[in-house]
């Protein structure tokens, strides 16, 4: 049975006032950036498709913190630009972890032609996937998290009486 919603996750990693981005190739829009993000696999937590992610697209591991954004992209109400699949992106705020080093992979993922760090403030002069720099750039000055509540760790957060 196939979902009406593809659910992917991906990873905000900022440091020393850069971000760390994915560059793309596209053959319809040319270079576009994105974070190291992808789908959801079947039987694979949200937080685990974030690590597995930051390894493929970028070969670090990552601490998986809070959500800081969901994107929804809908085809009918955006005249189908990026496809006909409805997809609904979970971006969470996460830290490397060491001795991990961003670079670009052996076996990149479809267009992929790096992976660099790139100032805050450059966000507005370029083309990210999905156009959100302006929500990142804000993101930094002004955090705020959402937190993503995980049945099988409830007990453990609350403990029942």
């Amino acid at each position: 049975m196939s979902s009406h919603i593809r659910v992917r996750a991906g990873a905000i990693i900022i440091e020393n006032n850069e971000i760390l981005l994915t560059v793309y190739n596209d053959p319809i829009r040319g270079i576009v950036y994105d974070l190291p993000a992808g789908g959801a696999e079947p039987n694979e937590s949200i937080t685990d498709t974030v690590k597995r992610e930051a390894k493929e697209e970028a070969c670090i591991d990552v601490e998986v913190g809070p959500l800081a954004f969901v994107y929804e992209y809908t085809p009918h109400l955006n005249f189908e630009k990026f496809g006909n699949i409805h997809t609904l992106v979970m971006m969470f705020e996460c830290k490397i972890k060491s001795p991990s080093t961003p670079k670009f992979p052996e076996n990149p993922d479809s267009n992929q032609i790096d992976v660099k760090w790139l100032p805050i403030l450059e966000l507005q002069n370029i083309e990210m996937y999905a156009n959100i720099g302006p929500y990142l750039q804000e993101y930094t000055q002004n955090p705020r998290n959402i937190d993503l509540i995980e049945e099988h760790k409830l007990n453990e957060v609350y403990r029942v009486r």
